[in-house]
């Protein structure tokens, strides 16, 4: 059945998996709107699964899902932006503080592109110093992961949804590298086992219901994709309509 739900490039089967587990389980506790992949509402990821839970004349539920089957992949995205931009700031002082002494020790790496002297450019690649190779592959890392591998703490920062959990294998889950703010859900005999409650977020009605419009959105494209139905059949469709 996995197999079945590989629909995006790349995606294992042990993933798709995780998905389809996540879809039952958030059916079966009253999330009666799921889609995999939905383009979540105030920033530019996509959730594994988005769901929600109607509450009769009031604004229901939001959750959202994602689903992680080794650890490479949750941990990349398990970082603390805060602490990153400190470590960032620190290493880039150190590399700044290199290139003062170089430019000093090297007059020779001054590469004469400005018309004011102070401005110029060095080749500091040329004398191949290890040190300052060093600190400069530590800032690119660094930056890499401020901007790319913050996703857990950005989607509770940006109020995406009401509840947020993560999606295990037994074997990965350890309780301290849940991310703070959401919860674990960990795959077992073929089921999900709730192991960590998620805490509620604030969210306003709008931007629940926007979510909601995206589950809707999401749906319709992947039912088009099954009824191989595109977008210039929709378009002939509606200038019929309109003759």
């Amino acid at each position: 059945m996995a197999e079945e739900l590989k629909s995006r490039p790349g995606e294992t089967a042990a993933h798709a998996g995780l998905k389809r587990l996540t879809l039952l389980w958030a059916q079966a506790h009253g999330y009666s709107a799921c889609e995999f992949e939905v383009q979540l509402p105030r920033c530019r990821f996509r959730a594994d699964v988005a769901a929600y839970r109607p509450n009769g004349k009031e604004i229901g539920t939001s959750a959202v899902f994602e689903c992680k089957q080794a650890f490479p992949d949750l941990r990349r995205d398990n970082g603390c932006r805060a602490e990153t931009a400190n470590r960032l700031e620190k290493v880039f002082r150190r590399c700044q503080a290199l290139e003062k002494n170089l430019r000093v020790h090297y007059p020779a790496l001054r590469i004469p592109d400005s018309l004011f002297s102070d401005f110029d450019s060095h080749n500091f690649a040329a004398i191949d110093h290890r040190g300052y190779a060093r600190v400069l592959r530590e800032v690119s890392a660094l930056q890499n992961r401020l901007f790319n591998c913050t996703k857990f703490e950005r989607l509770i920062r940006y109020c995406c949804a009401n509840l947020f959990f993560l999606v295990l294998p037994k074997r990965l889950f350890r309780e301290s590298e849940i991310p703070f703010g959401w919860g674990a859900l960990i795959e077992c005999d073929g089921n999900l086992i709730l192991k960590r409650k998620p805490p509620w977020h604030e969210v306003s009605s709008a931007d629940r219901l926007k979510l909601l419009e995206r589950i809707a959105a999401a749906g319709t494209r992947n039912v088009n994709r099954q009824l191989r139905i595109t977008f210039e059949d929709v378009c002939t469709a509606r200038n019929r309509s309109y003759s």
